[in-house]
């Protein structure tokens, strides 16, 4: 799941950055005129607030490609139809098959791959 790692690693990313930003700040500021506690700890409960939400997207993300890997394998055996790239009529063909080696739900109709989100429509 490629889009998941790429939500962790920004996640640290973004920690990491402000942790070098709050260090940076701390060494670099006036010692007559110290960061004020108040603002310290603001600045701590944004970052809190922060990764609190970036958990909530991972969490999320995992629910949709669940729910996405569900509904593609409920269509092996059924006969869908979709618009390929340049064509002004819909193409029909029997699911075979799911595909999840990128990251994200492609169907194997026929020799063709395509994006669950492509579908037009599904019969039995």
């Amino acid at each position: 799941m490629g889009t998941l790692s790429g939500v962790a690693q920004g996640s640290q990313k973004i920690t990491t950055d402000y942790l070098n930003l709050l260090i940076t700040q701390l060494q670099n500021q006036n010692p007559l005129d110290p960061l004020d506690n108040q603002e310290m700890a603001s600045q701590l409960a944004q970052l809190s607030q922060l990764e609190q939400i970036e958990g909530m997207n991972r969490t999320f993300s995992e629910v949709l490609a669940s729910t996405q890997q569900g509904q593609a394998a409920s269509l092996i055996g059924k006969e869908v139809s979709w618009f390929p790239e340049d064509a002004t009529e819909a193409v029909r063909g029997r699911v075979e098959g799911v595909d999840l080696s990128e990251g994200n739900v492609k169907l194997q109709v026929g020799n063709s791959i395509i994006e669950l989100s492509d579908i037009e429509e599904i019969r039995e």
